[in-house]
């Protein structure tokens, strides 16, 4: 009977991009096997995390070629992305994913993603590797990379991200997912969508994007009819899915969830019942930044999407931690726009929540 293993794996960069590690733990039911660190440059989060994964899978598969492994990472994105359920559009991220499944028979491996919180062993490991890397630092760490690269010649990715134009549910600010409602842009709402429509066709996108839900497809149609663009609808930019709360209000429910409320409002890690966390929407924002970035280089690409999904994506630029979600939010039919360096993909946001063209 083959044997049955389960591989914690995780990286980091302290910078993104970085001094980074990684870590990888490998059990046989509670007993460790395998521990794995090690120090990899200066990198991003993500090469660091697939690193991880590799040195992990190529290490079971030097200890028995034939066992069954139960992969469980807190990084959403190569979760989704080596468990074929996301594209993977950036040049870098596919070579690293290809070594992923080279290291081990890709029918003996299963992905789980997992809170941060549980990835505790294979993330102590990487704060050992990176806390051994600054003590040997003689100078300070560099964090800014961003003053020099504005003075390069390096033309960066241009996203202005647009949120749609009002619904029925907006001015009570119900919840408004991907569920089944769908409901389309009320009257205020078209309007705001013709102004900003107006100001988008000033901007002279090379590349329209949006997500395929009625509202935002409204609201691209009439960027669409501005600038001759077509249209391409991406599911990686649809909004968060709030499941069982779609429609209904926040004092519903409190009302009617009161547990599971407490829980969403205190953690961005907590998923409605039958829908998705806000750290699942930030890695799916991730995602679609890389991939426009991967996909359109050195152009200007407009994508109509939601508030959660701006939110998401101006957190992952910022590399913050998920929670800071709570802090931010973006009106109807406005434009937060970020820069992305297609050469190694660092993030600038040059605008947020931009609403003149509406007054």
């Amino acid at each position: 009977m083959a044997r049955s293993l389960t591989l914690f794996a995780d990286g980091g960069s302290r910078g993104n991009p970085g001094p980074a590690a990684y870590g990888a733990v490998v059990l046989e039911e509670s007993k460790v096997l395998i521990e794995l660190s090690e120090k990899i440059g200066e990198t991003t989060n993500n090469v660091a995390e697939y690193n991880g994964l590799i040195a992990g899978l190529r290490a079971v598969n030097e200890l028995d070629a034939t066992a069954h492994v139960h992969v469980k990472m807190d990084s959403k994105l190569i979760v989704e992305q080596m468990s074929g359920n996301w594209k993977i559009k950036n040049s870098e991220m596919k070579r690293l994913a290809i070594e992923a499944k080279n290291a081990h028979p890709t029918n003996l491996v299963r992905y789980e993603w997992i809170p941060r919180d549980v990835n505790v062993h294979a993330d102590r490991l990487v704060n050992e590797a990176l806390d051994g890397i600054i003590a040997e630092h003689s100078g300070p760490l560099r964090r800014n990379y961003l003053t020099e690269r504005l003075l390069s010649s390096e033309i960066p990715t241009m996203i202005h991200l647009v949120r749609h134009g009002q619904t029925i549910l907006t001015p009570q600010r119900k919840f408004s997912g991907s569920g089944p409602l769908n409901p389309e842009l009320i009257p205020p709402g078209l309007k705001e969508a013709e102004l900003v429509a107006k100001e988008i066709a000033r901007i002279k996108p090379d590349v329209l994007v949006s997500s395929p839900l009625l509202r935002t497809k409204q609201t691209a149609e009439a960027i669409s009819k501005l600038t001759d663009l077509d249209i391409t609808l991406d599911e990686m930019w649809q909004e968060c899915d709030f499941g069982m709360w779609d429609g209904l209000s926040i004092d519903e429910v409190k009302a009617d969830y009161p547990d599971e409320y407490a829980m969403w409002v205190s953690t961005s890690s907590f998923a409605p019942p039958g829908g998705e966390s806000y750290d699942s929407a930030m890695a799916r924002a991730l995602q679609g930044l890389q991939d426009i970035s991967a996909e359109f280089p050195h152009k200007k690409v407009c994508v109509v999407t939601h508030n959660g999904m701006i939110k998401a994506a101006l957190a992952a630029a910022l590399k913050a931690e998920p929670n800071v979600i709570f802090n931010l939010d973006v009106s109807p039919a406005s434009i937060s726009s970020i820069s992305i360096w297609p050469s190694d993909g660092l993030m600038a946001i040059r605008s947020v929540n931009e609403r003149g063209h509406l007054r």
